[in-house]
């Protein structure tokens, strides 16, 4: 079923713009995907909503796209550095309500920042996000709210099975804060203090990246 209230379009198909292409697809929203080589483009007809060969630096194409009529428009052109701003200006000059844009490095993400884009850092975070996965056999996932705050979702560690929060006490012991809890299917959203917790159970934990750090090391 497709959602329809968000309708997104992707500019490059590398890695990263079919990834994010192929994912929001099976996340049942609308997706347009564009890029300048025909078969890639024709390799990605099946999943996204429409896809087309176009040059993402020729205003006109964009136009006939309607571009400017998405939600969302994702820059993921990678190696050309030059392509990838230039389309940025085009987009931001054209009206476009949200513009993501995918950095190579922090002067290629300030630059994009001061058009006004949304700047993210797929290899950088993807890094970041692997190596705390690495020191950490419970960490299960993990988004970043800010360059400090994040949410993880970790095994519950062996010291908690059985006891409630209130025994536990997260909070002073860490200084994060457990958002929810995981027993099977079952999700315990803003769990009371008195809430107990059994060996499998999933914690969604929020705060500081110390703090979740230091959470994630309790035996």
């Amino acid at each position: 079923m497709k959602h329809k209230t968000m309708q997104f379009a992707v500019i490059g198909l590398g890695r990263f713009g079919t990834s994010m292409t192929t994912e929001l697809s099976r996340m049942g929203y609308d997706v347009l995907a564009i890029d300048n080589n025909e078969d890639i483009i024709h390799g990605i007809a099946d999943i996204a909503t429409h896809a087309v060969e176009a040059d993402a630096m020729d205003e006109e194409a964009l136009k006939s796209l309607g571009i400017r009529n998405f939600d969302v428009v994702i820059v993921s052109i990678g190696e050309n550095i030059q392509a990838n701003i230039l389309a940025t200006i085009i987009l931001k000059e054209m009206g476009v309500k949200r513009v993501v844009a995918k950095a190579q490095n922090n002067l290629h993400g300030k630059v994009l920042e001061k058009m006004g884009a949304e700047v993210i850092f797929p290899e950088r975070d993807m890094a970041v996000k692997v190596a705390r996965s690495l020191v950490s056999e419970n960490i299960l996932d993990q988004i970043e709210l800010s360059p400090e705050y994040g949410i993880m979702e970790l095994v519950t560690p062996k010291s908690f099975v059985n006891r409630n929060l209130a025994e536990i006490d997260v909070r002073k012991k860490t200084g994060a804060t457990i958002l929810a809890i995981k027993q099977g299917e079952e999700i315990i959203v803003a769990p009371r203090a008195t809430q107990g917790i059994s060996a499998g159970d999933i914690l969604v934990a929020l705060g500081k990246y110390e703090h979740l750090h230091r959470l994630s090391e309790i035996d």
